[in-house]
């Protein structure tokens, strides 16, 4: 699915087939998700993945679970017991290999499938006692082929702080991606971070203050494991969610930039704004509207290049939830 006319390109991601409305469930149905279909379809381009139809087995098909400790569980049919394990392994194996050529910029995963659930799993264990500790055998794959790619699954795409959490980490990986095919050099390095600092900031104040010397110092480390480094402490910030007090503290940090050209009652304005941003009465998208329109009012160039004042669609509405 592409995306309407918009200023961004497609950005391709992998989906459990199901949640596009694709018939490959056990049962011969699927869990279409309109949100993801609906409004991310606007944005982002799918590749679609079924493990258990794409491995070899039929539709409908035997339920499946997890079975055993929940680090090396095994996967088996629950009537006849079957032991899909090494199908289901070898498979999966193969197939992050042949997503490598995907150009995939994040994954979506079905939540509580014994081959596509991103967490909390149920494992069967002595008993038969489930424990809510699993990771399906696909998904487990996939991340560990993928550390640094975002991922999520649908059930928590519905927690409004999740959702934007995960649609902003794409956006950005998507941005360092178009970095490394277009200037991967120190310069580029340094133009990418100034542009992500209060972004960074709204994550990880102590992420933030780790890359600014690794920035600075970029000479002094090759360039391929400078960029490796780089991203992994920016995945890391960003996996941290945002909270309002961390937005608070950003938004603070940008009126310093207007001290010098806010007449009073326009200062005022803006406290006001922030304070009650702060105690959860307006959604975030209002401070941050009313900044951009001094961004444009007194051409407050700095600000005008940070990603944090849009960082995804508007029309994605990720910050007009108080």
């Amino acid at each position: 699915m592409r995306k309407k006319e918009s200023q961004y390109d497609p950005i391709k991601i992998g989906v459990s087939s199901c949640l596009l409305g694709n018939q490959v469930r056990y049962d011969g149905g699927h869990q279409h998700d309109r949100y993801i279909t609906g409004t991310l379809g606007q944005f982002f381009e799918f590749v679609p993945v079924c493990p258990e139809v794409e491995c070899g087995l039929p539709v409908p098909r035997e339920a499946m679970r997890l079975v055993g400790e929940p680090e090396k569980p095994r996967l088996l049919t629950i009537r006849t017991k079957i032991d899909h394990t090494e199908k289901m392994q070898n498979w999966a194996a193969e197939r992050v290999k042949q997503l490598e050529s995907d150009d995939l910029h994040g994954f979506i995963f079905k939540s509580k499938s014994p081959s596509s659930g991103m967490e909390r799993v149920k494992v069967y264990g002595e008993g038969n006692i489930p424990s809510n500790k699993g990771v399906g055998m696909f998904a487990r794959a996939f991340m560990e082929h993928f550390p640094l790619l975002p991922v999520e699954e649908d059930g928590r795409l519905h927690d409004i702080p999740l959702r934007e959490n995960y649609i902003e980490r794409i956006f950005v990986y998507k941005r360092w991606r178009d970095l490394i095919d277009n200037n991967k050099t120190l310069g580029g390095l340094v133009a990418f971070h100034s542009q992500h600092k209060l972004l960074i900031m709204a994550h990880s104040v102590e992420h933030y203050r780790r890359l600014g010397p690794l920035v600075a110092h970029g000479k002094e480390k090759p360039v391929e494991e400078l960029f490796l480094e780089y991203l992994q402490i920016l995945t890391e910030a960003l996996r941290r969610k945002c909270t309002i007090k961390k937005h608070v503290n950003v938004l603070h940090h940008m009126l310093g930039y207007f001290k010098k050209v806010l007449s009073a009652d326009e200062k005022k304005e803006m406290l006001e704004v922030i304070e009650q941003y702060g105690k959860a009465l307006i959604p975030l998208i209002v401070p941050i509207t009313l900044f951009n329109h001094y961004v444009r009012k007194y051409g407050q160039e700095y600000l005008a290049a940070q990603m944090y004042l849009h960082p995804h669609p508007i029309e994605l509405k990720l910050r007009n939830h108080a």
